[in-house]
């Protein structure tokens, strides 16, 4: 009995150890079973994701790798024989320095005075190693957006803003605005602000103004004009002022797009001469120039002058001014020297200025003698300029790509667009731009008027006057201790140019 009760004992428990084995072993399979599905559900997300990327990615970046994929300038050839091009934007590689601060600055004046500022802004901020936050145009002197457009014109109504900022990462960091942690502060005015001292050599910002940058962290230029020297800086800063120039300050796609179109309208049409006839009637109000102008017209001028504080100058000779050269041409005056150097009545003469002041009467000596006077207003639909009509810089930079693409450009005044302009020709190769010797111009203009001297002696004198004077290579002329009498840098930016003097 004790054994049989031993033996049914042993095998009651056989059965209870096998059934908690047999718990344990389905226990491992349902693990090992969890772990395979979590795996393949966490591949399968992955390749989802990677195709998502793919499909993204693929064209600009699997395509450039592969080495199955032709060159970028290969066409690759589809089923409609249809071809596309892959384009690749190269950057420059960022370049690597510490940061000893941040530079803000308003830019003053024209278009043109602000354009070459921004070069010199982005010389100085390479040149200390700061951070250059993108410069802020005027819009509240005479020569800017009228105030009556609301917001007026900012950097990117203008330029192309991020190829500015990619165009020359590999020279400095430039940001379009300052920080979070730093922002609050320019939004209170805890901003230390300031002139920089006018044709300055570049000692002056390393010595003073990089010891205020690393003071206050932040340095806010209110002027910007003419504050770097033409002459005596290093190489690469001269070449760094023109590479910005050149190549860095692009125009917005709308602006090049208009322009383009300006261009192509008039060489359909043959050769075509740009001429700056800065005759307007802030031109003349400031400069106290009223020769040609009826009584009305010179006190009107004279009231204009006035009623801007700013403007020191308020008595002014106006013939004496005129015989010193420092009168831009009436269109009286240009017609006739035009005539004079021979340019053939039959030119297409765009007119790149604003409204020139007296009208249709003072533009019709002008147009009695080039009957092919235009004006992007003549060329293109009211509706291609209605985004620009009240932005005086934009308007101011279609003038500015008709003036490049010119054969001829003629700048009545050697004010900023027509320095500017003229440096920006010669990089293109020396193209021609004659620039008027006023001076001398007035008194031959006057010994004709006086019938004291015949047309072959007029046209001849003036001929002579102006054959070295059409933008061939020239050296810079240095004055020493006086910047202000010297040649403009960016009139002839000669470090930059390829043929050389």
């Amino acid at each position: 009995m004790g054994s049989e009760w031993r033996g049914e004992r042993h095998h009651g428990l056989k059965p209870h150890a096998e059934a908690k084995a047999e718990r344990l072993k389905s226990r491992s399979k349902f693990k090992v079973w969890m772990i395979r599905t979590t795996t393949t559900v966490l591949l399968w997300t992955c390749l989802l994701q990677l195709t998502a990327l793919g499909q993204t990615w693929a064209p600009r970046v699997w395509s450039g790798w592969s080495s199955c994929s032709p060159p970028a300038d290969v066409p690759i050839h589809g089923k409609q024989s249809t071809s596309i091009f892959i384009n690749k934007t190269v950057l420059p590689p960022k370049r690597i320095y510490r940061n000893n601060g941040y530079m803000m600055v308003s830019c003053n004046g024209g278009l043109n005075q602000m354009r070459a500022a921004i070069c010199d802004m982005v010389a100085i901020a390479r040149y200390l190693n700061v951070t250059l936050i993108i410069p802020e145009l005027d819009k509240t002197s005479f020569w800017s957006d009228p105030r009556s457009c609301s917001l007026g014109s900012e950097f990117q109504d203008i330029f192309d803003i991020d190829h500015f900022i990619t165009s020359l990462r590999d020279e400095v960091r430039i940001l379009k605005e300052l920080p979070p942690r730093l922002k609050w502060r320019a939004e209170k005015g805890m901003v230390y602000t300031m002139p920089p001292v006018s044709w300055s050599d570049i000692s002056y910002y390393k010595n003073q103004i990089l010891f205020l940058i690393k003071k206050h962290k932040i340095v806010h230029f209110n002027r910007t004009d003419t504050r770097l020297a033409n002459n005596g800086l290093p190489l690469e800063i001269q070449k760094l002022r023109c590479r910005v120039n050149f190549a860095a300050l692009r125009f917005t796609s709308q602006i090049e797009e208009l322009g383009r179109r300006v261009i192509r309208i008039l060489q359909q049409n043959g050769p075509f001469l740009v001429l700056h006839l800065r005759y307007e009637m802030d031109m003349l109000a400031f400069s106290g120039c009223t020769h040609g102008c009826t009584d009305e017209e010179a006190e009107e001028l004279t009231r204009m002058r006035y009623a801007y504080p700013w403007w020191k100058e308020k008595v002014i000779n106006s013939e004496l001014k005129r015989k010193d050269g420092l009168c831009p041409l009436t269109p009286e005056e240009t017609a006739l020297v035009l005539r004079a150097l021979d340019v053939d009545r039959h030119t297409q003469v765009y007119i790149a200025a604003g409204e020139i002041y007296g009208g249709e009467r003072r533009m019709r000596a002008l147009s009695n003698v080039f009957p092919n006077l235009v004006r992007k207003e003549t060329l293109l639909e009211p509706s291609d300029l209605q985004h620009f009509q009240n932005h005086s810089s934009q308007m101011a930079a279609l003038d500015y790509m008709v003036s490049l693409a010119s054969d001829t450009f003629v700048p009545t005044y050697d004010g900023n667009m027509a320095k500017v302009v003229e440096g920006h020709r010669r990089h293109l190769g020396f193209k021609k731009t004659i620039t008027i010797d006023r001076k001398v111009l007035m008194e031959l203009i006057d010994q004709y008027a006086n019938e004291t001297l015949g047309w072959e002696d007029f046209s001849s004198s003036v001929k002579a006057t102006h054959a070295n004077r059409m933008g061939r290579p020239t050296r810079r002329v240095m004055i020493p201790d006086r910047p202000k009498e010297e040649d403009y840098f960016y009139s002839n930016p000669q470090e930059c140019l390829q043929e050389s003097l």
